[in-house]
């Protein structure tokens, strides 16, 4: 088991700083028989983009969300509107062409000019702010690999450059910076997005978990209480619940920690940062009902396949007073997303042929906020029958890497119940059952089925977020076994001790 002291360790308020200024309106959830021309699962980045496309563009659209709108992985990003995406555009010049790199970068570009228009258009208040963006190294060695990207961020019509260092409160051998970049508030900006769509005639659900996607003369959508019947469905979460080509084996789900500490002065901090070093940081400012935050994020890590989430937590803690003028610990959380072998996206329709009108994106490598705007307009644009530039980039069809994704096990089994310890999870197994088990602060012993309602993985207990994570394909679940998301469309079954 993992040391209970790092856990004890643990400072701030476990969830993201970005709800603490958000002003939510509280949707209803679905209830009855509807219908729509398009129906969308999933209020994040990418599904309230495609939506309000849609809605510009007069259509008939009910979005779903199984819990708050913009509050999962979109509201649990570090936000940053930017076309920089670490050394990535001399990668895909070289792995997939001029072509494709090409075709990244102007996607990219069209996803945050569309941020910053809506913004304006839909008077959205949400932070933005314009800086530079900058990926740094403190290896002088390195310096090479900033020139080739620059270089090849030119080449793509990036404005790009670099500098003999950052402007960090500590040593860089140089950096790349691209100027007038951008952060928000990100659920803030989705609440902003929701409300847009509602003006537009759009429909918002929360609270409306999707249980089954069905094929018939045209698609039904089912939650608990509802049903949707739609000629298009988009599905738009983390990963899909659902797809006639399978998603979950073309990607690996990956998470990060993330701390926002108390800062006095944030002035010196003129710009957001990523570290090219391993293991990697990200700095940003940020803000809270209580003022100015630092943000730092760490080095990814294969979801339930990591044994102390709250070591993590500690030794990013611990860099971070070592480097930066950070006060106390005001929130802390984890992230997850899906990385893709080529580092693009999928997005797109599976399979036209078979399966007409049915949508996906998922795979955004941790730059969901650029990339998730562009294939709102790419999926939006073919459901209008306009062509994209985009399609066959983020084809989500296209050959893969079959060795790319991992499965894990369970790095939380232990012998008998008698292991666990007030605040501790672990996985006991006893002949042919597996069981998730947790005790409180009191000592009182939960449990859960430690088997993934998705694939029949055994979950692993994250310490720091107490939840189950599946150590194979991502689902998240509470401690109680309730689902927080997919690609998993159950809760963890209910076991008697």
């Amino acid at each position: 088991m993992a040391d209970m002291t790092k856990t004890a360790l643990l400072g701030g308020k476990n969830a993201s700083c970005w709800a603490a200024t958000a002003k939510q309106r509280c949707y209803s959830s679905l209830a009855g028989s509807s219908r729509a021309e398009i129906v969308i699962i999933g209020a994040g980045i990418v599904g309230l983009t495609t939506a309000l496309r849609l809605c510009e563009a007069g259509r008939s659209v009910i979005l779903l969300e199984a819990l708050r709108v913009g509050c999962q992985v979109t509201g649990r990003s570090t936000a940053k509107i930017t076309t920089q995406h670490g050394l990535i555009y001399d990668n895909l010049i070289r792995d997939m062409g001029p072509a494709a790199a090409q075709s990244y970068a102007d996607a990219n570009r069209a996803g945050v000019d569309q941020i910053l228009d809506w913004t304006i258009a839909h008077r959205i208040e949400c932070d933005l702010e314009i800086k530079p963006a900058y990926a740094y190294t403190t290896d002088v060695a390195r310096r090479g690999e900033l020139t080739a990207e620059a270089n090849a961020a030119r080449q793509v019509g990036l404005d790009a450059e670099v500098v003999e260092r950052a402007p960090l409160p500590f040593e860089t051998a140089g950096a790349l910076r691209f100027p007038d970049q951008a952060q928000f508030n990100p659920i803030q900006y989705s609440v902003g997005l929701a409300r847009a769509v509602e003006a537009l005639g759009g429909r918002v659900f929360e609270m409306s978990r999707v249980v089954s996607i069905d094929e018939g003369s045209r698609w039904r959508v089912s939650t608990d209480n509802g049903i949707v019947d739609a000629e298009n469905v988009v599905v738009a979460t983390n990963m899909t619940i659902k797809s006639p080509v399978g998603m979950a084996n073309r990607t690996q789900p990956r998470s990060h920690t993330a701390i926002a500490f108390r800062l006095d002065d944030p002035t010196p901090f003129d710009g957001f940062f990523l570290g090219i070093d391993e293991p990697t940081r990200s700095i940003r400012t940020a803000r809270d009902d209580k003022g100015p935050l630092l943000l730092v994020l760490g080095p990814k890590f294969n979801t339930g396949q990591e044994a102390d989430v709250a070591g993590r937590f500690v030794e990013l803690e611990a860099w971070a007073r070592a480097n930066l003028p950070v006060g106390d610990v005001a929130w802390r959380w984890c992230n997850e997303d899906y990385d893709t072998p080529d580092r693009v996206p999928y997005a797109g329709e599976p399979d036209p042929d078979k399966s007409p009108g049915f949508h996906i994106a998922t795979g955004f490598n941790a730059w969901g906020i650029s990339n998730g705007t562009a294939v709102g307009k790419l999926i939006a644009g073919r459901i209008l029958r306009q062509p994209c530039p985009w399609e066959e980039l983020y084809d989500p069809a296209r050959p893969y890497d079959k060795t790319f994704h991992v499965n894990g096990s369970s790095r939380s089994i232990v012998a008998s119940f008698d292991e666990i310890g007030p605040g501790e999870g672990g996985v006991v197994v006893s002949g042919k059952q597996k069981i998730a088990a947790w005790r409180d602060g009191s000592g009182k012993l939960h449990a859960v089925s430690a088997v993934c309602t998705h694939k029949g993985c055994t979950v692993s207990w994250n310490n720091a977020d107490r939840t189950w994570d599946c150590s194979c394909h991502g689902s998240i679940f509470a401690a109680d076994g309730s689902l927080i998301h997919g690609p998993a469309r159950k809760p963890l079954h209910p076991v008697d001790l």
